[in-house]
């Protein structure tokens, strides 16, 4: 069975059901640009306020820019008040024109959660439904939304937020499978991704914990056969956060396995080409300095794995121009070579 499928989201329907999630920091137009050379179906913008949009800070332009192999892209907005949310949706609608504008119900964040935005919504399932509902009157674009189990193991209620969510109009929605308490630590709940695709009419996205293709191909085929004679509907897609940062081969991995062929072998060599390309076009967004000091982070999730990664990382941390970074990647190539690296 091939398990790499396009899904239908409100009037888009995306080339298949492998996506990059929205990550802080992380998901600007350069990684997602190297993500979808290696395979990635649709990606996520960083997420942008509603507020900072609609007052037209700069930042946003950077933000919500993309690359010329980006196709189609998703917009995530973060916000409390559904006016604003509206406004913001119809400014990236008309300017950026998005296959998707998705709501963030999860960032966990203090300062985010504290305006009442990301999983501060979690505690209020009509304050969602209001949102998502002035988006969708708003905008033709689909609106979809990114949801957590709850605030904590106390009041656990992603199933009551997404019904408020779809009711609001939502095409689509995503869920991380932790609690607002968790952040990022313990382990995703599995089991919720199932019984959220069983619970709601539209198609579900799973997220957390997806660091291999063999999980990957669990969740979109588990339970699948009983669930289809029984006429549910099985997780439609799976989201990559922290799985893909340094490692956007691991969308190459993944499709080949939903499509039952052999693992492709990714070198070191091809590694190494993906990071020059990343830096590439983060000099282009931000510039030399600005690229050279943003690119740090991402040089050492590259380097996971790789031979004297230890050294090479303290060489990344402390580059701030094009010309160390060369000085960096021909240190790379080197103890690739000196330890006979081919993944």
């Amino acid at each position: 069975m091939n398990l790499h499928v396009p899904v239908r989201v409100g009037s888009y329907t995306t080339r298949g059901n492998l996506f990059l999630a929205p990550v802080a920091g992380y998901s600007d137009a350069a990684f997602r640009s190297v993500c979808a050379d290696a395979g990635c179906d649709l990606a996520f913008t960083e997420m942008v306020s509603s507020e900072a949009l609609t007052r037209g800070h700069l930042k946003t332009e950077v933000l919500l820019a993309r690359e010329e192999n980006e196709p189609d892209y998703a917009v995530q907005l973060f916000g409390a008040r559904p006016e604003t949310m509206a406004r913001a949706a119809q400014i990236v609608a008309e300017r950026w024109r998005p296959a998707i504008i998705d709501v963030n119900c999860g960032c966990p964040v203090p300062k985010i959660v504290k305006s009442g935005a990301g999983s501060a919504l979690m505690r209020d399932p009509e304050r969602i439904r209001a949102i998502v509902e002035a988006m969708s009157a708003a905008v033709r674009v689909p609106v979809t939304v990114k949801i957590r189990l709850g605030w904590d193991d106390s009041s656990i209620n992603y199933l009551e937020a997404a019904a408020a969510a779809v009711e609001g109009g939502a095409a689509a929605v995503t869920l991380h499978a932790r609690t607002r308490e968790q952040g990022y630590a313990g382990t995703a709940d599995r089991s919720a991704f199932y019984a959220l695709a069983a619970a709601v009419p539209v198609p579900v996205f799973a997220s957390g914990d997806l660091f291999s293709a063999a999980v990957a191909v669990e969740i979109l085929s588990g339970g699948l056969p009983s669930r289809t004679r029984a006429g549910e509907r099985g997780v439609a897609g799976v989201m990559f956060a922290r799985g893909a940062m340094g490692d956007p081969f691991i969308f190459t991995r993944v499709r080949a396995a939903l499509e039952g062929a052999p693992e492709p072998g990714i070198t070191m060599a091809a590694r190494m080409a993906a990071a020059r390309r990343h830096l590439a076009i983060s000099m282009r967004s931000y510039g030399e300095r600005g690229a050279c000091v943003e690119f740090r982070k991402q040089a050492c999730a590259y380097l996971k794995g790789a031979p004297g990664g230890a050294e090479l990382r303290r060489m990344a941390v402390s580059c701030s121009t094009a010309r160390e970074y060369e000085v960096f990647f021909s240190a790379w190539e080197e103890a690739s070579a000196r330890f006979g690296a081919s993944s």
